[in-house]
């Protein structure tokens, strides 16, 4: 077996990378002699040639700087203000401008010209995400016959959506140059099957085959996940480092952990919260929310739409129910470090992850991985959500729907220990049978 070649838009950095992918793939990199390449961060002057080698760390890393012109057209563009909103439903906030994609064609060439010499006979290539759509594409017409694999972090959309993008055809023929290409849900494979046949002229050849003349490529679902065991153990330890005031007697905790993204759905949860309380006085002073949103895209107009918006709902519901000693809402807009997620996720009764469309969303499998076995929390998540199609054994909600929304909480609340150890038991048996190392040793084994 050949070394594996791992593709993402951003490079792992530091002299222990971490995050999960690094968890998922690093032993196999480290076996194989694998390469992880991807964007430094940074931006140059001149395109570069070659890539350069980040010293250090487990394993062997290339990187290479975009100018600012890819970082704006590329990146900020094709990438974010074009695919992004495709692939979460939200073709109205797309904005198509053909330097984006002149620039996004540019870049993944520019990428296979550095990368096609270093490729040996026996590599494999794992791609991931949407901002290397063509690049199998491009190696192709180098002449590489490697296996490449490709996997998307976020939905696909169907062919309704993807009627919208001018391009639809062209991103069909790219994907076909990829031999397998993971999805985070079946609901995807779905949606990616029926859009590669009525878009891209695709015909299905059945048992999730496709042929896209010349080629044959092969759509599958293999849902992402978390090291289990890992994030357990880290929660044990810090809930006993929760600053004091977080925890306090009589007051339940819910807890909302998402990105500012308008797929992320926090205003629909805000205004559940606020009917929730509008309907049940009793609970005033016995539950707050924390909500931990980090600003993402800053400068971007839809995004700084959803930062006024939640900024207003928050303090709308604040000013209406809150008191001198309590507050029901604590909107948080920065990052909070991993380990004092895991610590509050462990002191929170309820978790709510419901995002409006998430390709799987980790959010919610982190909150059962660090609840307490004896006396778990529950997680009320989004039939949105890839992840719903795993854990049926959460309280399974329509983020659009207000009501319900704010009824599944007092259900939350109220749902008696028995129950609530009967839900943990049979989410965490899922995590832990398939965890983040099922996941990427599923989708190797699959490329071959």
């Amino acid at each position: 077996m050949g070394r594996l070649i791992c593709l993402s838009n951003r490079i792992p950095t530091g002299a222990n990378p971490s995050g999960g992918l690094v968890v998922a793939l690093g032993d196999v990199l480290e076996e194989t002699g694998g390469l992880w390449i991807g964007t430094s961060g940074e931006t140059t002057d001149l395109p570069d040639a070659t890539l350069r080698e980040i010293e250090g760390g487990p394993f062997k890393r290339l990187c290479f700087d975009l100018t600012e012109e890819e970082q704006e057209n590329y990146y900020a563009g094709y990438s974010n203000s074009v695919l992004w909103p495709l692939f979460h439903g939200r073709t109205d906030l797309m904005e198509i401008h053909q330097e984006y994609l002149n620039t996004y064609k540019r870049v993944n060439r520019r990428l296979a010209k550095m990368l096609a010499p270093i490729i040996q006979p026996d590599d494999r290539i794992w791609v991931h995400d949407f901002h290397f759509l063509p690049l199998a594409y491009e190696l192709r017409v180098l002449g590489v016959q490697s296996p490449i694999g490709f996997f998307l972090h976020t939905p696909f959309p169907g062919p309704i959506s993807m009627q919208a993008l001018p391009n639809g055809r062209e991103i069909c023929q790219w994907l076909s140059n990829f031999d397998l290409i993971g999805l985070q849900a079946e609901r995807d494979v779905r949606a990616c099957l029926a859009s590669m046949v009525e878009i891209g002229g695709g015909s299905d050849l059945g048992g999730n085959f496709m042929h896209l003349s010349p080629r044959q490529c092969r759509i599958e679902a293999f849902p992402i996940s978390i090291d289990a065991g890992e994030f357990k153990e880290l929660a044990e330890r810090q809930i006993e480092e929760l600053p004091d005031g977080i925890v306090k007697p009589n007051r339940s905790l819910m807890i909302g952990v998402d990105r500012l993204d308008y797929s992320k759905g926090v205003p629909q949860r805000f205004r559940a919260f606020g009917e929730f309380l509008a309907r049940h006085e009793d609970w005033h002073r016995h539950v707050s929310l924390i909500q931990i949103s980090p600003p993402t895209r800053e400068g971007v107009q839809a995004y700084d739409d959803i930062r006024e918006e939640t900024e207003y709902l928050s303090g709308q519901i604040n000013g209406t129910f809150a008191d001198i000693q309590w507050a029901p809402i604590r909107f948080i807009n920065r990052s909070v470090p991993r380990e004092v997620l895991a610590g509050l996720y462990r002191a929170s009764q309820v978790a709510l992850v419901t995002p409006l469309m998430d390709g799987m969303n980790l959010v919610a499998k982190e909150y059962i991985a660090a609840q307490n076995p004896d006396d778990p929390g529950v997680l009320i998540l989004s039939q949105f959500a890839g992840a719903a199609e795993q854990m049926g054994q959460a309280l399974i909600v329509n983020p659009h729907d207000t009501e319900q929304m704010a009824t599944t909480m007092l259900t939350a609340l109220l749902m008696s220990r028995q129950e609530r150890r009967e839900r943990y038991h049979a989410l965490m048996d899922g995590l832990t049978t398939q965890d983040v190392h099922w996941w990427s040793k599923s989708f190797l084994a699959m490329l071959g």
